[in-house]
């Protein structure tokens, strides 16, 4: 047998072998670097949640998830928006000052209509009392539970505080804040990015 066989032998061997090799490191990088990928728990504790609201009409509500809370979005109509002004003098914290850094973190939604947009309102579905859940009722009027002059809001069936449809609690009710407005941004007219307030 020649040396040039015998180094055409080790060249196939190595070449095979090296192949073999890269192959079983790839495959053991892939699922290494699958962990540094957000995982459902990280996406829970807080990761922000892109959200498409060009399907919203006026007067729609769509829930979404972040932090392991329901966030609402409501594309208020115009007759919503001019609610608030009637409500302005009923509720508690109608500029959203006590607790801001809490409840309204995000200077842009420290208005009249807590939001950065009058039409889309952003708000934690959760009561500041004791943690239950609001209704919706949009629909103004007299109804069970609510007043005879009801300007649409939100109901708390739990010990019945009442929220304008800015998300503003009412005077006199046990909740002692306004429901929380999370960091938000717009990517676009019809996206949103919940839990982040940066410069879109």
């Amino acid at each position: 047998m020649s040396e040039q066989q015998v180094d055409q032998g080790k060249r196939t061997w190595l070449i095979a072998s090296t192949c073999a090799g890269v192959a079983g490191g790839v495959a053991t990088a892939v699922p290494f670097v699958a962990t540094f990928q957000p995982s459902e728990r990280a996406r829970a504790a807080g990761a922000p949640v892109e959200v498409d609201i060009s399907g919203l009409k006026p007067g729609e509500k769509i829930t979404v998830e972040w932090r392991g809370k329901p966030v609402w979005i409501v594309r208020r109509t115009p007759e919503m928006l001019e609610s608030l002004k009637k409500t302005d003098a009923l509720v508690a914290d109608p500029k959203s000052e006590r607790k801001a850094a809490e409840v309204t973190p995000m200077e842009s939604t420290r208005n009249e209509y807590r939001s950065i947009k009058p039409e889309i309102l952003v708000v934690v579905g959760i009561c500041s009392h004791l943690g239950c859940s609001p209704s919706d009722k949009f629909v103004p009027g007299p109804q069970p539970s609510l007043p005879d002059d009801w300007a649409g809001g939100f109901l708390c069936p739990c010990h019945g505080s009442t929220f304008d449809m800015a998300g503003r609690v009412y005077k006199n009710k046990p909740a002692p804040d306004n429901l929380e407005v999370p960091p938000y941004t717009y990517l676009s007219d019809s996206k949103l990015l919940i839990g982040e307030a940066k410069s879109a």
